[in-house]
């Protein structure tokens, strides 16, 4: 166990990690907020930040899914078919709030003494120990307990349990605590942040409070949506005697005291009850919350706790996890699964939040990730909770009709991208309405699934309708394009790359609207033999006709998916790959999205992508694509993406896994791994990142496990990450429980129960029956996506150092002769780093290296000192300075009427190409003192190909340094290496000098 680290720290130490416990032990102000949103709990209907309870509110509080108000949404200039209002989640009453007085005078927590926070995974028990002190010194223990059970014992009605101990330690004296109910929290600000919540909310109304001995309670409605809330409490008191009720403007409370000597104990037990109706005139809530509460009462803590306890460990039992060698990642893994879990809506009725039910980001809205990350994990691991999910999407159909209706669409549903009730509640429609990728992830999510669970009757029942209605509209969204030789194209969407909008043939959405029309004519077909008569009468009911089918299996037959010979990639949209590279240089300082600070046109004009796109879609519906063509493309838009959103990084380390990868699969995974914990986005204020804490499960099944779900059979190619001894996780599939053990001598599959169970591994199909376990060897995975020689090009790129000259040791000499009169340490281990580096950014691994840290204008006098170092060093170079070969390549090259350019970091490139007595043979020599970003950057490399005229498709690189050519690899460009081939492995061929270079060889006719 080990105290929260603050934001953009190492994880724990193992010697310090207990995988089933988050420990806190000391409190830090700055990180409050952080730390309420860690130490939440909730039951998919009710969740609670984890305060303290006898601190004042703040921005602890307490929330119900099904609370919310509706906001109109004001436009200068409103369109047709633009959202009216949004839903915004509001706090509800917060039923946490015990002061305690000694004496006249009240304790607050004071961050200095002694406190020990505690969230138990396994039992999702909160459990703080603290010391309050009063003014003369005087110390009382507090020893809180707390669960928000799955279950409160009464359908509709949600419930909190706290256990609340104090015990004096050198107190005499009268004790009381104050157990209150407090109302008038509004929902977060914005400010102009729009990830948090609206520019501003009122609360809710308060129409009625009541507290007495028995008990007290509220009554609170929204002014516009119709919800009605009841927030009761009740107790059950040890050593106390009740002393009175108040009612507050906004408050009511119930007063417990006691008169305590050193070592003695008082305890209350508190019980919230909360219940509400979106019939504001419903009158029986106060009887149901009384219901809750006398259960509650009668159970005590305890049992209560044991209950919630017990069904965790149903949940643990079939998802239980593993990682040997390394308990923080355990750990957390743990911890995001838990809060996954916790947050995940259970009822059936109430949608799944994108910050779950711990803060108020994003308004309390879902969105896409709901299906596309969430749920796949709870198809693994706790199916009938994805079938909730699922429910609760059935029951916003009728709404995404309408919004269907209000896009024009004449049939079918259109879900929202962001919604609490079902309507859109984005006011951009750019990177909100037109996501209509949105209905694909609902369809994947359905068929997952039905995949994991068999589950017909759901089929029958729910699923078909939403299939249907939602495939009827990629009809109305796209064509038989005759002038793409009547491929099915669709038109004018958006897909999640949010910076890239409004475009024709997302790789993404078309992919993904191929996998829902085939789901869709699969449950059509698959009703049609084991439930005829409810087809029918679905049929009869939607007006759905075989002619819609038919052009549905046509469409997904046809479906146009852009791909991009010249690059062997798939294009992102029709003009993705036609915009510039991103031209700004990356900024310093903790991470800050593009979006705000850049007009989401100057965004829309580049290549520049938020998230995951392409890279999602071969994720999500790879199969049946070549391994070379998902490396090639993985390749590209890891140099385009900058990972703005959580989303991206679990996505991209999946695929990073399955192409061979591993350093970069492990990077992405651990960069998300501790999103939350960490504050990595610096927004865990807000609540955790749902689909992010889902991403880290998917990473360790779908990526170092390989995951992957085909025509309804498990795939797996297991990989062990390089820092791990081995992992191991469970998962549920058609009613057996699975579990998969890696190690670094092979992988055990072992069913645990339930019939025997078809699955693969690494290809090869395998009969696993229960106690009989299956050890196969890790998968390797091999995937030559190198450009092949010859190859067609109009150009040739080189690099100066190392390839046509070595000045390698004048830079040396230069930057030793420097550091030496700064007293920094330098040697020729930390000159290897420099290679293929800029001027500024070689003095800056120096100076990291060295420690030392300087002001701008420092920095820049040391390189101007070194540059001159350099200066009077090359001027003693000549012609007899040039490697063998270059002069026959060059003249080679011209022969053939390749253009020929210079991407060197140097600023006084062109100067020792003059002294080299070439610089006449380049058509463009690259000035780097304008180039933004540094290799292994691909902007030196666009420059010069831009000079030259050339496509990067038509352009081959010439480096020796792994940083050059990682640049020409995300330029596009063929990339051929000099010198050594295990440093040079990105590289799609390699040569020990440039002498071996033969044009001919390299480039075709």
């Amino acid at each position: 166990m080990t105290a929260l680290s603050p934001a953009s720290v190492s994880p724990p130490t193992a010697a310090d990690v207990d995988p089933w416990r988050l420990r806190q032990t000391s409190r830090e102000l700055a990180r409050e907020r952080r730390d309420e949103t860690l130490f939440a709990l909730a039951n998919g209907s009710l969740g609670v930040r984890g305060g303290l309870e006898e601190a004042d509110g703040g921005s602890d509080g307490s929330f119900l899914a099904a609370v919310y108000e509706q906001h109109p949404i004001h436009y200068h200039e409103r369109f047709t078919g633009f959202p009216r209002h949004t839903d915004t989640r509001l706090p509800v009453a917060d039923g946490q709030r015990i002061a305690v007085f000694a004496g006249g005078e009240r304790l607050l927590p004071a961050p200095a003494d002694a406190f020990e926070r505690e969230l138990d995974l396994r039992r999702g028990r909160l459990t703080r120990r603290s010391v309050l002190r009063t003014g003369a010194g005087a110390r009382i223990e507090i020893l809180a307990e707390r669960v928000v059970p799955f279950d409160s014992g009464v359908p509709g009605v949600d419930l909190l349990a706290i256990r609340y101990r104090a015990t004096s330690l050198d107190y005499s004296g009268a004790l009381s605590l104050s157990s209150a109910i407090e109302c008038g929290h509004a929902a977060a600000e914005q400010g102009d942040d729009p990830r948090i919540g609206v520019a501003s909310a009122e609360g809710l109304q308060l129409l009625a409070r009541q507290a007495d001995e028995r008990g007290a309670h509220v009554v609170q409605a929204t002014r516009r949506s119709g919800v009605r809330v009841v927030c009761s409490q009740g107790h059950s008191i040890d050593g106390l005697r009740f002393a009175g009720a108040d009612l507050g403007a906004e408050r009511v409370a119930q007063r417990y005291e006691a008169q305590l000597r050193p070592g003695e104990s008082v305890t209350l037990e508190k019980f919230v009850a909360y219940v509400t109706d979106r019939n504001p005139h419903a009158t029986d809530l106060p009887a149901s919350a009384a219901q809750a509460l006398q259960r509650a009462q009668a159970e005590g803590f305890e049992a209560i706790a044991a209950r919630q306890a017990q069904a965790l460990a149903r949940f643990w039992d079939g998802a239980e996890l593993s990682i040997a060698g390394d308990p923080a990642s355990e750990q957390a893994l743990r911890f995001n699964l838990f809060h996954l879990l916790q947050s995940a809506g259970r009822n059936g009725i109430d949608g799944t939040a994108a910050k779950g039910l711990t803060g108020e980001g994003y308004e309390g809205h879902y969105f896409w990730d709901t299906e596309a990350f969430m749920l796949p994990v709870m198809a693994y691991t706790a199916p009938e909770v994805a079938r909730a999910m699922l429910h609760a999407r059935y029951l916003a159909l009728e709404p995404a009709r309408k919004h269907a209706r209000e896009m024009n669409h004449s049939r079918g549903a259109l879900f929202p991208w962001r919604t609490i009730t079902g309507g859109e509640c984005s006011a951009h429609y750019p990177s909100g309405s037109a996501a209509y990728h949105i209905n694909a992830a609902v369809a994947y999510g359905i068929g997952l699934y039905l995949d994991a669970s068999g589950d017909l009757d759901f089929l029958a029942d729910f699923g078909a309708e939403m299939l249907f209605e939602t495939a009827r509209i990629w009809p109305q969204v796209g064509h038989f394009n005759a002038r793409r030789g009547g491929a099915f194209c669709i038109h004018d969407v958006t897909g999640p790359d949010e910076y890239t909008a409004l475009v024709d043939n997302n790789f993404y959405t078309n992919r993904m609207a191929q996998r829902h029309l085939q789901r869709a004519v699969a449950a059509w077909e698959q009703l049609e033999r084991e439930r005829p008569q409810r087809l029918r009468e679905l049929a009869q009911r939607l007006q759905l006709e075989t002619h819609e089918v038919d052009t549905w299996r046509r469409a997904a037959e046809s479906m146009f998916l852009h791909y991009d010979e010249a690059l062997g990639i798939y294009a992102q949209d029709d003009t993705f790959l036609d915009k510039p590279r991103w031209p700004f240089p990356e900024r310093e300082g903790e991470h800050r999205p593009l979006l705000l600070d850049y007009h989401p046109l100057t965004l829309y004009r580049y290549q520049v992508c938020k998230q995951a796109d392409v890279v999602m879609g071969l994720v999500l519906a790879g199969d049946g694509i070549a391994a070379e063509v998902k490396r090639r493309s993985y390749d590209y838009y890891a140099a385009v993406t900058t990972h703005d959103s959580t989303l991206s990084a679990s996505v991209f380390g999946i695929l990073a896994s399955e192409v061979g990868h591993a350093e970069q699969a492990e990077r992405f995974f651990h960069d998300n791994l501790r999103v939350d914990l960490d504050d990595l986005h610096g927004n865990t204020d807000h609540g955790v990142h749902m689909a992010a804490l889902a991403g880290t499960w998917l990473g360790l099944a779908s990526g170092f496990a390989g995951l992957r779900a085909i025509d309804g059979v498990l795939h797996f190619a297991p990989t062990l990450p390089q820092r791990w001894h081995g992992f191991s996780f469970g998962l549920r599939w058609q009613g057996r429980r699975l579990r998969i053990e890696v190690r670094r001598d092979g992988v055990e599959y072992s069913l645990l129960d339930g019939a025997p169970l078809t699955l693969a591994h690494a290809g090869h199909y395998l009969e696993l029956s229960q106690g009989q376990p299956l050890r196969r060897a890790l998968a390797t995975a091999e995937v030559d996506a190198r450009e092949r020689f010859p190859r067609p090009a109009q150009a040739l790129i080189f690099d100066l150092d190392g390839v046509l000259t070595d000045t390698a040791q004048t830079h040396y000499r230069a930057w030793k002769r420097m550091a030496d009169e700064e007293g920094l340490a330098f040697d020729q281990h930390v000159n290897e780093r420099l290679k293929g580096v800029d001027r500024m950014s070689s003095l800056e691994i120096i100076l990291r290296h060295a420690g030392r840290t300087l002001s701008a204008e420092q920095k820049l006098a040391l390189a101007e000192r070194k540059n001159g170092y350099y200066v009077e060093a090359i001027a003693e170079v000549t012609p007899a300075d040039l490697f063998p070969g270059v002069t026959r390549v060059l003249e080679q090259a011209r022969a053939r009427g390749l253009k020929l350019g210079l991407a060197s970091a140097s600023r006084n490139a062109a100067a020792l190409l003059a002294r080299l007595g070439i610089a006449e043979r380049f058509d463009y020599i690259a000035d780097a003192a304008r180039i933004a970003r540094a290799k292994p950057a691909p902007d030196i490399f666009l420059d010069v190909a831009a000079a030259l005229g050339v496509a990067p498709a038509q352009c081959i690189g010439i480096e020796d340094a792994a940083a050059g050519v990682a640049a020409i690899k995300s330029a596009g460009m063929a990339a051929v290496g000099i010198g050594d081939a295990r440093t040079l492995a990105q590289a799609d061929a390699c040569l020990p000098e440039i002498a071996a270079f033969d044009v001919d060889a390299f480039v075709s006719p």
